[in-house]
């Protein structure tokens, strides 16, 4: 279990390292959402642009998982045959993944949104969650999304007769 539970924690380390190497990218795209969330959440765009603006990041956002996915992928021969006998060999390593990004989901999202946002005055939740939805898009959202790449990017392209055990 050990070595699977080093497989899993592979995949983090790339995400943090591929942040960091792209940080100006993966920021410069993200703070299309973080503006656009502090407008909308904190009150201050007219509700003609929130629909708009809606389409807008979920283009910018689906433009940040292309440009990943691509830089991610550059280089490297993603096989199904690969994906598939990962899948079978290293199911726990997959299980310790769902884990570590369930908690990563109860932290971020539910704790930070929910119950430190419930601890606060009615007339300070709304700035409270507008300037958090600020700071989470080119951090925890992107780097959500980059480990699921690197998610893809394991599965698809390691050899599992190659991983040590």
């Amino acid at each position: 279990m050990r070595a699977e539970l080093g497989l899993a924690l592979r995949v983090p380390a790339w995400t943090w390292r591929f942040y960091l190497r792209h940080l100006p990218l993966v920021a410069g795209l993200s703070l299309i959402p973080s503006v656009q969330r502090l407008l909308v959440v904190g009150g201050g765009m007219p509700d003609g642009l929130v629909a708009a603006s809606e389409v807008l990041v979920g283009v910018v956002r689906l433009g940040l998982v292309v440009v990943v996915g691509w830089l991610a992928f550059r280089g490297t021969r993603p096989l199904f045959s690969n994906a598939r006998a990962f899948v079978r060999e290293h199911w726990r390593s997959l299980v310790v993944q769902g884990l570590l990004l369930s908690v990563a989901f109860a932290v971020f999202d539910l704790f930070a949104e929910q119950v430190i946002a419930g601890l606060l005055p009615e007339s300070a939740r709304q700035d409270y969650l507008a300037w958090l939805l600020f700071l989470k898009n080119p951090t925890i959202i992107a780097l959500t999304f980059i480990w699921w790449i690197g998610l893809v990017r394991q599965v698809f392209c390691t050899e599992p007769s190659t991983v040590a055990a």
